[in-house]
């Protein structure tokens, strides 16, 4: 099993380029789903996770070839087989987006409930209830989603369709389903991320009719056929936002191409609070920051919540810049309710971190020591590469195939800013 062996210390400087948004090549690979002509993607992070989502549409009969340069070419017009087995699902929880799509253009489909990271509860009865709103009948059997159209129905038909809370997958199954539907759909508390607007610009190429994506209401007028189009992922802001934490944790200056400051304006502000200089240039991001974080930088405390807010796929990153910061901090996470799994790993590195319900409490140190940790999840592996850049000796980070699902050569792009970093396997560590 790899492990990431980190000397800490080192200042970051340099510039890297930020890879395409996991949260959104998967949707839109799953949105080629909705049509039998060719689809192109371009800027398609090379993750764990994508290449799952590929072995998953392949599985149904859809050609999928990609290149060393990011770009997918994706043709489902010999679709055969819409299902999604527990085999590929149980590792990803975005495999539950291939449900709106099939059933929007097949009138049935069978996904196995997903599986993915143990941060907490996420269950899928609003993509269930919204489908269901929509005309489909979907029972759960054995596991599975079974999904079809009543007996003289050949489309889903369009709906009102409020979730009981945000749901970004949620939102993006109703806005594949809907692109398809008979009549309007109008999706009201939907999910506002980037993620969610760069997925609906690419069905708009596509031939789909969707106003107000990027607000809480959603209009779609459904259209009965829809056709290819080449699409560009966009830029990952949490993988920026993870970059951002560690220069400023580590000290040093930094250019992040590719980086969208307009995406990350909470965070970009509660590092401006610590001390850092951030700036938004018009193809990136520049960050600068003075070491050691724990004389120069001020602790922050934030609250998770639904985008335009702090997001919870950062709360585990900038936790670990604060641990070093001067100060103490209250962190508090309102989305789900197992993300502190880090915390314990924080503190074998010298952290001073208290948990109480939804709250984390640190207490800037010093300086870190290095030593052996786990990775539990996919934002808490970033953060404790985060916190053995800046320890003192070795961290050595365990179970590193949690952070191979949502970035894209870390520790590649990170040896490019100067740390002292590789990745070893089992035997060798």
């Amino acid at each position: 099993m790899d492990k990431l062996l980190i000397r800490g210390g080192r200042q970051l400087r340099g510039e890297v380029l930020i890879s395409g948004a996991k949260n959104a090549a998967l949707p839109e690979l799953c949105a080629a789903l909705l049509t039998d002509e060719p689809v192109t993607l371009h800027n398609v992070p090379r993750l764990q996770d994508v290449s799952t989502m590929l072995k998953l549409v392949r599985n149904m009969g859809v050609t999928a070839e990609r290149d060393d340069n990011g770009t997918v070419s994706l043709n489902a017009g010999d679709l055969t087989n819409p299902e999604a087995p527990y085999e590929l699902v149980k590792t990803m929880r975005a495999s539950v987006l291939a449900l709106g799509p099939l059933l929007a253009r097949f009138g049935h489909a069978k996904v196995s409930l997903p599986g993915g990271c143990a941060i907490g509860s996420r269950p899928v009865d609003q993509h269930i209830k919204g489908l269901q709103a929509m005309g489909a009948e979907i029972v759960v059997e054995h596991g599975y989603m079974v999904a079809r159209l009543p007996e003289g129905r050949t489309r889903l038909k369009g709906a009102r369709i409020l979730t009981d809370m945000v749901t970004v997958t949620g939102t993006e199954n109703f806005l594949m389903a809907a692109a398809l539907a008979e009549g309007e759909t109008l999706l009201e508390n939907a999910a506002q991320e980037p993620e969610i607007v760069d997925l609906a610009e690419m069905l708009i190429r596509m031939g789909a009719k969707i106003q107000g994506h990027g607000t809480s209401h959603i209009r779609v007028q459904g259209v009965e056929k829809l056709h290819g189009c080449t699409h560009a992922v966009v830029a990952d802001r949490i993988e920026a936002g993870t970059f951002l934490c560690a220069v400023a944790a580590t000290g040093g200056e930094a250019f992040l191409r590719h980086a969208r400051g307009d995406h990350l304006d909470a965070v970009i502000d509660k590092l401006r609070d610590a001390g850092c200089q951030v700036a938004t240039e018009p193809d990136g991001v520049r960050i600068s920051s003075k070491g050691p974080a724990y004389e120069h930088l001020k602790a922050q405390s934030f609250s998770t919540t639904e985008y335009p807010g702090f997001p919870t796929d950062m709360q585990a990153q900038f936790m670990a810049l604060n641990v070093i910061a001067r100060g103490a901090s209250m962190v508090t996470e309102t989305i789900f309710e197992n993300r502190f799994m880090h915390v314990n790993e924080m503190v074998r590195l010298g952290a001073n971190i208290h948990v109480e319900g939804k709250v984390a409490m640190v207490e800037g140190v010093q300086q870190l020591s290095g030593a052996t940790v786990m990775a539990t999840d996919l934002r808490a592996s970033a953060s404790l590469v985060i916190a053995g850049l800046v320890a003192e000796g070795e961290t050595l980070v365990d179970r590193i195939y949690h952070l191979d699902r949502g970035y894209d050569r870390m520790e590649s792009k990170l040896r490019g800013l100067g740390a002292d970093i590789e990745r070893v396997t089992g035997a060798a560590a």
